[in-house]
């Protein structure tokens, strides 16, 4: 009689289903990896394709109350900010008192880019909270505000004296902020 050896078809592919029950383990441990990445970039620092290139053109109408509107043309010949705020914004509501130390001292010349408010409402809060603004542009319709590639308010936009955006600063502006990049680079632009 001889011996045979019978070899099972799906032997060694035993194996196989259990790697499979791994499969949703490495997923959620990708997924973490990828989240725990998130969470240590910079939302403040996202990459705007306007930085060295001239402001988008432009002319708003001053905010109600106001005499001087903006213009693109109004960007020239001196290094300034463009702050991108409304009276609906809380964060803008924070920001102000450092805007309106920049003013008080002579800092740098601010511009206002009014955003998708009502001109009522842009022009209280602006006589409510005092005025920090040398010009100030009513963007009603938001159109500007997305020529200028705005996420949302309120956004800092640093200006060069050729009228180029040198800087974008996304959410309020803080002490620290001020004092350790916007600052210096105004400084800096000025030379």
């Amino acid at each position: 009689m001889t011996d045979h050896v019978r070899v099972h078809p799906m032997r060694g592919k035993e194996h196989f289903p259990r790697l499979w029950s791994f499969t949703p383990l490495v997923v959620f441990l990708g997924m973490l990896v990828l989240f725990g990445i998130g969470l240590t970039m910079n939302t403040r620092e996202i990459p705007s394709p306007l930085i060295g290139k001239p402001v988008p053109v432009f002319d708003l109408p001053a905010v109600k109350g106001r005499k001087l509107g903006l213009a693109s043309a109004s960007l020239q010949d001196e290094v300034s900010l463009v702050n991108v705020f409304a009276s609906w914004c809380t964060a803008c509501r924070e920001e102000h008192p450092l805007l309106m130390d920049l003013r008080r001292n002579g800092t740098v010349p601010i511009h206002g880019l009014n955003y998708k408010d009502k001109p009522d409402d842009a022009s209280r809060w602006l006589n409510e909270l005092g005025d920090p603004y040398t010009r100030t542009g009513a963007d009603i319709n938001g159109r500007v505000g997305i020529e200028w590639g705005v996420y949302g308010v309120p956004e800092t936009f640093v200006i060069d004296h050729h009228g180029r955006i040198a800087y974008k600063h996304i959410g309020a502006l803080t002490p620290r902020a001020l004092q350790e990049k916007i600052i210096p680079l105004i400084s800096e632009l000025r030379k």
